[in-house]
């Protein structure tokens, strides 16, 4: 059995690499642009959930949103859910923790803020509030240290001592690496955007309609450092340039990989949880279907990996767990929802899915949304709300929705869709779960308080309308109303 090294980033758009020819970042990647030289690039990579614990939960337990029920950042798996390390385990596999590896692992029920929980139960009411994310100005540091976010390399320090002593031990190991970078907020420092061509960093076209569910999304996600020329550049150069410092981490596992003599043994699997919006659409953070927010890398390279090679179909982070086994040789349980992309990676067929499914059913947006990527189309549905046409093949920027013009493309997508998942259903069991949810939450805390220490607030008992005010900036009391209908059914 080969060795895994499963590198994984956060919030990293899987367009914005030197490999995929993204003008920006043509000496910021050197890393991921060597690892796909000697193993395979898979251009087309999506999500299957963009926010981090439900993709987490779909990666982790090889099913969708609507079947494991990874609702928002709150509900991920259910603790002895089986998962990819159950599976490798079994078949003698070495993790490097408990958990199963370094850095981020949020993919249980349970975890987040209490702003990230009720922001995600009660944003299909509607509440006509931005969320208390306040986000920090974009900054660049005075100094040239190339550890500019010093938690993401203390991480790969853990990764690389944990290699050194599968060397001596000669255990056969699956690590797992999770970073941080490069999630907002937009901070690096001299070093890293000198390693960008910030001379060529687009500035985002506007859409030629603002859908409605995206206009509530951009007054909830409430970006308030404007969105004049030179500011959306600087988001965007720092944004690439916190890519380029996660680049260097990976490199520096891989240098130790090699330095160890285990390259050849082991394969490695790069990729990130979701992508970012960096300003496109008008929007910051993830937590919509636009290419930003969705896409992802995904470069696999060692033993019995093609080199060199460049696959165009269409695949899905869901895809890993299958991918994963098929590596170790260990039989695939009929329940998963992917497939297994090793044929292809081994040059064997470029015969596929060649489609990938997303949900969003978290905070920041007034429904749900649903996903098919296929052909050059991109559909996307809302209960309650018009849907969404996108040709990206010939509208990359996705500035211009189709739904009306080509109906019966759409009315054929939509169809499509509701063979993976019957999205009005899953929306329904969504709903009666954010407002069981909720009411249970609401309940306690009116009896009881809430400690709250997050987003500007230090409370050791915080009041109902306290932990309100902090989660929707200026809640009141017809805030509250807008509440009371929503958990009646009537919204």
């Amino acid at each position: 059995m080969p060795n895994i090294l499963f590198f994984m980033t956060d919030s990293w758009d899987g367009r914005v690499l030197g490999c995929q020819g993204h003008p920006a970042m043509w000496r910021a990647t050197p890393n991921a642009d060597r690892l796909a030289a000697r193993g395979t690039l898979l251009r087309n990579a999506y999500t299957s959930h963009p926010i981090c614990c439900p993709q987490r939960a779909n990666m982790w337990g090889g099913r969708y949103t609507h079947n494991c029920e990874s609702w928002n950042n709150h509900k991920g798996l259910e603790p002895g859910t089986p998962t990819f390390k159950t599976f490798l385990e079994e078949a003698g596999y070495r993790f490097a923790s408990d958990r199963g590896g370094f850095g981020k692992h949020d993919y249980l029920s349970g975890k987040h803020t209490q702003l990230a929980r009720v922001s995600a139960w009660t944003a299909p009411a509607g509440v006509p509030l931005p969320v208390n994310y306040s986000p920090a100005p974009p900054r660049i540091r005075e100094n040239h240290d190339k550890r500019c976010h010093g938690r993401d390399w203390r991480v790969c320090d853990q990764a690389s001592e944990f290699l050194r002593e599968r060397a001596e031990d000669g255990e056969c190991f699956f690590l797992y690496v999770s970073l941080g970078l490069p999630h907002p907020s937009f901070v690096t420092n001299r070093h890293w955007i000198e390693t960008i061509d910030r001379g060529r960093v687009s500035i985002p076209p506007d859409d030629e309609s603002v859908h409605p569910v995206m206009e509530f999304q951009q007054r909830a996600s409430d970006w308030t450092h404007g969105f004049d020329t030179p500011t959306l550049r600087l988001v965007r150069s720092i944004y690439y340039a916190m890519c380029a410092e996660a680049d260097a981490a990976l490199g520096a596992v891989l240098e130790t990989l090699t330095e160890l003599g285990l390259e050849d043994d082991t394969v490695v699997v790069f990729s990130s949880d979701h992508g970012e919006n960096a300003m496109e659409h008008r929007q910051w953070y993830k937590m919509n279907m636009y290419e930003s927010s969705v896409r992802v890398p995904l470069i696999v390279a060692g033993p019995g990996i093609a080199p060199g090679q460049t696959l165009e179909n269409v695949v899905s982070t869901i895809d890993l767990f299958p991918t994963f086994l098929d590596i170790a040789g260990v039989d695939k349980p009929d329940w998963l929802d992917g497939e297994s992309l090793l044929p292809m990676l081994r040059g064997e067929t470029t015969e596929s899915r060649d489609s990938a499914f997303a949900s969003f059913t978290g905070t920041t947006m007034n429904t749900t949304a649903w996903m098919l990527r296929k052909g050059p189309w991109k559909y996307i549905a809302y209960p309650g709300f018009p849907p969404q046409l996108f040709n990206v093949d010939e509208d990359p920027d996705e500035i211009r929705d189709l739904s009306s013009a080509c109906s019966e493309v759409a009315k054929s997508m939509d169809r499509e869709i509701r063979k993976v998942c019957d999205y009005d259903e899953a929306h329904a069991r969504c709903q009666a779960y954010n407002r069981e949810s909720f009411r249970l939450w609401r309940d306690t805390v009116k009896q009881q308080g809430v400690r709250m220490k997050e987003y500007g607030i230090d409370v050791a008992r915080a009041t109902y309308e306290q932990a309100m005010g902090n989660i929707y900036r200026g809640f009141g009391p017809e805030h509250e109303a807008i509440l009371e209908s929503w958990l009646a059914g009537e919204g």
